[in-house]
This record gives C-alpha cells, structure tokens and sequence, in this order.
C-alpha cells in the first residue's frame, strides 16, 4: 500500500517512467544507426581505440566484397554482360568519332614525323588515305571486341571493378545500404520508442514495491540493449513465413524481398555495374597492359595491311625505324583517345545489357538466406558494440532519472540518493 501512496503522491514522476524510457529507447537506436554509417573517416585521437569511424565506412573493402559476391555469384557475371553486347553495334557505334579520330591522328603522325613528304601530299590523296582507314576501321573494332568477349576472364575483372568503385567512394556504399534497408532502420528507431514504453511500465510497476538507488539505471541499461536486440531480430526473423492464426509473421526485411529487390537493381545499374565504369574498368584495371596489348596488336596490323601495297615506297621514303616510329606513335594516339571514343556506346550498352531488370527479377527469386545476405552483414560485422552503445547510453539517463526525478526523496546527502550522485560523477555527467 505505500507504493501505491507514493505513486498518488507523485503520479507525475511515476508516469514519467514510461516516457523518459520511451525516449531513451528511441535515442540509443538512432545513435546506433548513426554509428553504422558515419563518420566517413575516422575521428578521434588513436585509430582504432580512441575513436570512431562509422562500421560500413570502417569495413568498406569487406562489405564490398560481401556486396559483389551477392552481385557476382547470385546475379550475373561478367562474362554474361560481355555476350550481351554485339560487336557489330559497337562497332556501328564508334564509326562517327573514329573516323574523325583517324583523320586528327593520321595528321598529327604525319606532321610529327614526315612534316615534309604530308604537305607535299595533294588532298585527293590524303582523303583516299582517311577513307580507306576509316573503311577498314569497323571490321578492326568488331575484331577487338570479339576477342576481348572470347577472352574476357583475362581481360576484366568485374569483381575488382565492383570494390573500387565501392571502396573509392564510402558515401555511395553507405547509401546502398541505407536505401536498400531504409525501412528497417526507420523500424530500429521507432521500435526504441514501443520497446522503451513497455520497459518504462515495467519499470515503474517495480518501483512501486521495490525502490533502490540502482534499480533506474539497471532498467536504463536493460532498455538501451534490449531495444536494440530486439528491432535486429524482428528483421531479419523468422525467415520464412510463419502463420498464427489469421497473421502471416516474418522477418520485416524478408517480407520486403520485391521492393528491396527493385531498388538494389536501380541503384547497381545507376552506380555501379555501369557502362562507364564497365569501359573504365577495362581500359584501367588489373588488365588493362593486356587489353591495350591486343588493341595495339590489331591496329598495327590494320596500318601494315593499309599500306601493304605502298610499303616498299613507304619505308624508302622515311625510311623503315621512322616507319616503325610512326606507326608505334598512331597505335599510342589511338589507345590515348580511346576513352574518349568509346563514351559514344554507352546509351548503346546501356540499352542491351538491361542490368537493371536483370538483377531485380533475379534478386526477387533469391531463398531467404541468400536474401538476408545483402543487409544482414551491415549489422553482423560490429553489432555487439551497437547494442553496447546503446546499453551504456541508456545507463547514463537510468543515472540521470534517478538523481533528477528521485534524488530529494532519497535523501541527496546520503543513502540512495548519495550513491546516485557519486555513480554520476563516475559517468563523468557532473
């Protein structure tokens, strides 16, 4: 009876209970959803101990790799977004900058080398040079892209391109995240505020017959952990759909599996696994030496065999190391605008590689356990120091109500309410 006394004595603080916890509940998970994407670099003073850096940002190279495993192994590999592609198209494609890129370079070599001998030149004979290299040039592109599609394991590396584009920019892998999984996290914080509430009630139900300086700061403790246990387990479980009476129950990002899969497909094709990134990769990855090796190689052969005929004239004329010079110097021109060039197929290969559709039919075909792989280990990797975070977050407020709501109750000298302050003073919040 002289709980219920206090509680008619002071219905406020009593009542407050449940909302102070509500709203530690609620704080701790967006604290702990902050800390999982931000800072992008690391803060603090001593890296990794004094400080913080956000842990998808801080496991940029890990969760990349997780990301393009998912990419790679479940929904399409390179040698399949290669077969999409049609040389001929290509070829089509870059004939209008190539012939004005031949036409810049012919005469730049020419200048370079044989100043003399080109301006000699009459025009008739320049342009029937420009055409018959520019008529050649098609097949020698259709060439380049067949054997790049026959060989392609050796000439790209799609999962090298997925992780530096993924680890190059940290924002772009937060953002996969955060869209992917939006509705979960907005869940997380929500969920601190029902948890926290039901907590609160708890919590005050046993103040009423059982009052010690320690109980609020246990309970501040308990809600900070459990509401964040608790919002990760109501995602991802259970897997399947598992009914009880008239309600289906399951995992909310599992349930989700058609929108998540929609919007992974738009944001890989839109950001990542693009014709852009796809040309630089190749012109600028872990094989490029060997790509620019067969391009090279083909257009050598192109300029042996347009002037197969003349060559004996050619090589008296400048002689056959300048020849060499020459032709070396064309190959090298080419390679140098070749990215250039190749921008002109990208609204091309964006229409035939169709990524987008690609992965969100196969992302939506995905089993539960090959699902919860594409969010689950943003929260797996550090998820012990999320729940400790907010278990230590929600201690120091559980220390805070007892010194603010109970403190001259208890006696503020001594006792409880004593042992508050100093277990305050020990938090550093006076």
């Amino acid at each position: 009876m002289e709980g219920f006394a206090d509680f008619l004595a002071n219905p406020l603080v009593y009542l407050s209970m449940p909302v102070i916890s509500a709203i530690v509940g609620y704080g701790t998970n967006v604290v702990a959803i902050y800390m999982m994407f931000h800072p992008l670099e690391f803060v603090g003073v001593y890296k990794p101990i004094l400080g913080w850096q956000g842990i998808i940002p801080r496991r940029a190279a890990k969760m990349a790799g997780i990301s393009v495993d998912t990419i790679t192994e479940k929904l399409i590999d390179q040698k399949e977004i290669f077969e999409r592609l049609d040389p001929e198209r290509i070829a089509e494609e870059l004939e209008g900058p190539l012939n004005n890129m031949v036409e810049d370079i012919t005469n730049q070599v020419m200048r370079e080398h044989q100043p003399t001998l080109w301006e000699s030149l009459p025009n008739v004979v320049k342009n029937q040079i420009y055409k018959r290299i520019n008529r050649e040039m098609p097949e020698i592109v259709a060439e380049i892209m067949a054997e790049l599609k026959t060989n392609i394991e050796q000439m790209y590396d799609l999962k090298d391109m997925v992780i530096t584009n993924l680890t190059r920019d940290k924002a772009l892998l937060n953002t996969i995240f955060q869209e992917v999984g939006y509705a979960e996290f907005k869940f997380i914080a929500r969920s601190g505020i029902y948890f926290g509430g039901l907590f609160g009630v708890v919590q005050m139900i046993v103040w009423l017959f059982f009052q010690e300086w320690w109980l609020l700061p246990a309970f501040g403790l308990a809600v900070g952990y459990a509401t964040n246990w608790l919002a990760l387990q109501m995602i991802f479980n259970p897997k399947e759909v598992f009914r009880i009476g008239p309600f289906n129950i399951q995992g909310l990002f599992m349930k989700r599996q058609e929108e998540v899969a929609a919007d992974y497909g738009r944001l890989v094709s839109q950001e990542i696994i693009t014709p852009a990134n796809i040309i630089e990769a190749v012109l600028k990855g872990p094989y490029s030496d060997k790509v620019f090796a067969m391009i090279g190689r083909h257009v050598q052969k192109a300029i042996d065999d347009q002037t197969s005929i003349a060559k004996p004239f050619v090589t008296f004329t400048v002689g056959t190391q300048n020849y060499i010079r020459m032709k070396n110097s064309a190959v090298a021109r080419i390679i140098d605008n070749m990215p250039d060039a190749l921008k002109h197929v990208e609204a091309y290969a964006d229409d035939a590689l169709d990524l987008q559709n690609t992965l969100m039919t196969r992302l939506q075909a995905l089993s539960p356990e090959e699902f919860e792989g594409m969010l689950r280990p943003a929260f797996e990797q550090d998820e012990w120091i999320l729940i400790a975070v907010g278990a230590a977050l929600g201690f120091m407020v559980g220390v805070f109500q007892l010194v603010v709501l109970f403190g001259d109750e208890m006696g503020i000298t001594g006792g409880g309410g004593q042992a508050a302050v100093m277990l305050l003073q020990s938090t550093g919040l006076v």
